[in-house]
């Protein structure tokens, strides 16, 4: 670049930068190629303007700026518009988000996008006899999202090819990209080197749109490694240590990049373990700097030619020396022990050698019943084969495992190479049941048999999120959350009370035994068994192609716009629930059976806020109407209201809407006629997702004013007349006795953000610009 810019040997130079021009960005897309001349050409822009170090995080994102030398940049602060470089779709959230696009219409997506049918597959009997029965229920669906992807050009990932993220790191995240996805492990590329971010279906509408991405400028939290991983200790350690360490909600607002030489002694795809479960400390993403771990992994996957090329440019794929950070952890991994974290939440970190007195203490259960390995989190060839390991050891003293135990491969890939190299039977003989390639019971596709609801019962898990209820619709399993490797020694110890480092077992000769440390290779010695073609391409004319979404159909539905805000203040609004505590998206917009609902607004309405307790009594799923004084299930009473011609709000606690991407615990409150969601804080996806379907996030000015508003009161938001950034918002609290106090409330909206209420939702607003243009 220098030496073109200097016009000094220009006819040698040329021919490299157009070879370098050539690297496709993957093999499904011969024709979009990596534009790191780009990516350099904005980071020294903001460079010379900012005068100073910049970490790995900010060149990447600062070189997907869209006016780089214009854009306001201050970290925490600022919105920053980018332009991401793909989009990646699961199918559960795929539905909603290619109704909005097909809502919008346009005619084509604008970026490289992908769907990935990997949420809808329910575990029951096995992978193949699970895989043939989600075919035949969804069917429906899945014919809907192959045919919207051969309409508008994206490609479509069958049922049994994998799970989203495996499949992203397998063939899509390279070192450098910027990647946006429907959901909130979408982070899972930082592990090679990528800037992947979880996002509604309504934010990946606009980069398929080919509109800026907009992004409150990220906070960067440095995580520097020292030491070495041995034993035990696996990556999943790392990541569960840092959850301990920050909270369910330290990481908000932030980028969590890990730096320093104990980089180094982790595998490619034990990065990615450590970035994909940063979704559960809130954070906005987490990144590696790129390495010879990657490129080793970008060379078995078949992209040593972006290996190259990303060697080339290595110097903006690694922090600046010297650059700062708004925080800075340091974990010494040689002194790292293994760890399990929950339960019903992930940020509840214990060592293994403290787990089984501490459920003790507290009353857990310590008989484990279900050991479930896999996962978005864990299902690499290294940790297939870490696991493994642990079982052949048992298997050679005539032990199996005492817990079910249950395995499920990330990819079509993983499945197709770990049956090649003997890991699936290993750990068929020690018990396992081999289940789908999809994600199963960590999102609570779980058919579980072997207990009643209510039953009080443990599971451990490698999965990353384990809030109550999630994996099997039983508020009283207790998930513990924990590598592959541990969940299989505790599997087959079958308590725990059992600590793998110093613990013996008794073999089937009554002779007593300690497991030793798993070893296993990162990537197989032979090339990846690629196993089924599940990919479909999309036609390069896909115009003529139909989109059929039958009237009467009950998993799809086609969507009406949201009405236009009115000009006026919103007054005398009921409260159609106080949240108390942890309300997750989980809490707002159950998973589980209502997955089969995510393509039809009206019908999953029905599970509006189902799972959070209220605060007048205590319970989950009841409310008092305002207008009769009667209790009833939450998503009735705001359908009377709705009916009634009431508009509504909700309170809610701390960190409201933790968890997944989901933008349908946003779009449920909006058709059910919500207006504002006012809580102490938010996660950042769910009150981005709440800002794009023309709802007011609002956070109380002072934490303590929550205890000023009561079920029976009733709210009045003031001032939207003259609502503009920064500026806060009146609440005039209606007292029941007629009295009333005025409380003040916070927002984070910018200019762009302020239209989309006002147009009623961002798909409305696009769809003014797109008027107004033409």
């Amino acid at each position: 670049q220098h030496a073109l810019n200097s016009g000094i040997r220009r006819y040698h130079v040329a021919p490299v930068l157009c070879q370098r021009a050539k690297v496709a960005m993957s093999h499904f897309e011969p024709n979009e190629h990596i534009n790191y001349e780009k990516l350099e050409k904005n980071i020294n822009i903001v460079r010379k303007r900012l005068d100073r170090p910049l970490t790995l995080s900010e060149k990447i994102v600062y070189g997907h700026l869209d006016d780089p030398a214009k854009q306001e940049i201050e970290r925490g602060k600022t919105y920053l518009r980018l332009r991401p470089d793909r989009v990646a779709m699961q199918d559960a959230t795929a539905q909603m988000a290619m109704l909005q696009f097909i809502s919008s219409g346009l005619p084509k997506v604008a970026v490289p996008s992908t769907i990935h049918c990997d949420h809808l597959i329910e575990a029951q009997l096995g992978g193949e006899k699970d895989l043939r029965r989600a075919k035949d229920i969804n069917q429906e669906v899945y014919n809907f999202l192959a045919t919207a992807g051969a309409k508008y050009g994206v490609g479509f990932w069958k049922p049994g090819s994998g799970i989203i993220h495996q499949i992203i790191l397998e063939n899509y995240s390279y070192p450098g990209v910027m990647l946006i996805g429907t959901d909130s492990h979408t982070p899972n590329g930082g592990g090679l080197g990528g800037i992947c971010i979880g996002v509604g279906g309504a934010d990946a509408v606009d980069v398929m749109a080919g509109i800026p991405w907009e992004l409150k400028c990220p906070k960067v939290i440095g995580v520097k490694l020292t030491g070495k991983l041995s034993g035990w200790s696996s990556p999943k350690d790392v990541i569960l240590k840092v959850a301990g360490i920050l909270t369910v909600k330290g990481g908000t607002g932030a980028i969590i990049e890990y730096h320093g030489p104990g980089v180094d002694s982790i595998s490619c795809t034990g990065m990615a373990t450590i970035c994909n479960m940063g979704a559960e400390i809130g954070a906005t993403t987490s990144i590696f700097p790129y390495n010879a771990r990657m490129k080793k992994y970008l060379g078995k996957t078949g992209r040593a030619d972006i290996a190259a090329l990303a060697d080339e440019f290595q110097q903006h794929l690694v922090p600046d020396s010297g650059c700062q950070y708004d925080q800075v952890i340091e974990i010494n991994l040689s002194e790292l022990k293994p760890h399990i974290n929950g339960p019903f939440t992930p940020d509840l970190a214990h060592p293994v050698s403290d787990i089984g007195a501490v459920a003790e203490k507290e009353g857990w259960p310590v008989d484990i019943r279900v050991g479930l390995i896999g996962s978005c989190t864990n299902s690499s060839y290294e940790d297939m084969g870490r696991s493994a390991a642990v079982a052949k050891q048992a298997l050679a003293h005539g032990l199996k495992c005492k817990s079910k135990f249950t395995i499920t491969p990330g990819s079509e890939q993983i499945r197709a190479t770990i049956e090649r190299d003997g890991y699936a039977q290993i750990l068929r003989d020690v018990g396992g049941l081999v289940l789908a390639n999809a994600c199963g019971p960590c999102i609570g596709q779980w058919d579980r048999k072997d207990i009643k609801k209510g039953e009080k019962n443990t599971i451990v898990t490698s999965y990353n999120r384990n809030f109550t209820g999630r994996n099997d619709a039983n508020p009283e399993t207790h998930a513990f959350v924990t590598s592959p490797e541990i969940v299989t020694a505790l599997s087959i110890a079958g308590t725990l009370k059992f600590n793998p480092e110093t613990d013996y077992l008794t073999g089937a000769d009554g002779k007593k035994f300690k497991l030793e440390a798993p070893d296993a290779d990162e990537l197989p010695k032979l090339e990846f068994d690629p196993g089924q073609d599940t990919y479909q391409y999309p036609p390069k004319d896909g115009s003529g192609q139909h989109v059929d979404v039958s009237p009467t159909s009950q998993r799809l539905q086609l969507l009406e716009p949201f009405d236009k805000w009115d000009g006026k203040d919103l007054e005398d609004m009921l409260i159609l629930i106080k949240v108390k505590g942890k309300c997750t998206t989980d809490h707002i917009s159950a998973a589980g059976p209502w997955l089969k609902f995510r393509g039809h607004l009206d019908n999953i309405s029905n599970n509006l806020l189902i799972g959070a307790i209220n605060i007048e009594n205590g319970k989950a799923n009841s409310v008092r109407n305002a207008l009769t004084q009667e209790f009833g299930p939450v998503p009735d009473t705001a359908r009377y209201y709705k009916k009634m011609g009431v508009k509504w709000a909700v309170i809610g606690d701390e960190n409201y809407g933790e968890g997944s991407s989901r933008e349908h615990a946003a779009l449920e409150p909006r058709h059910l006629g919500g207006r504002v969601i006012i809580t102490k804080s938010f996660a950042r996806i769910h009150e981005t997702n709440l800002k794009k379907q023309g709802l007011l996030p609002l956070t109380f000015a002072d934490p303590a004013d929550y205890n000023k508003i009561h079920p029976v009161d009733k709210l009045s938001i003031v001032g939207l007349a003259d609502f503009a950034p920064g500026k806060p918002l009146k609440c005039i609290i209606k007292h029941p006795n007629g009295s009333q106090e005025t409380i003040m409330l916070n927002h984070t909206f910018n200019e762009s953000q302020i239209e989309w209420f006002q147009a009623g939702s961002a798909l409305n607003r696009m769809k003014e610009l797109q008027q107004k243009s033409s």
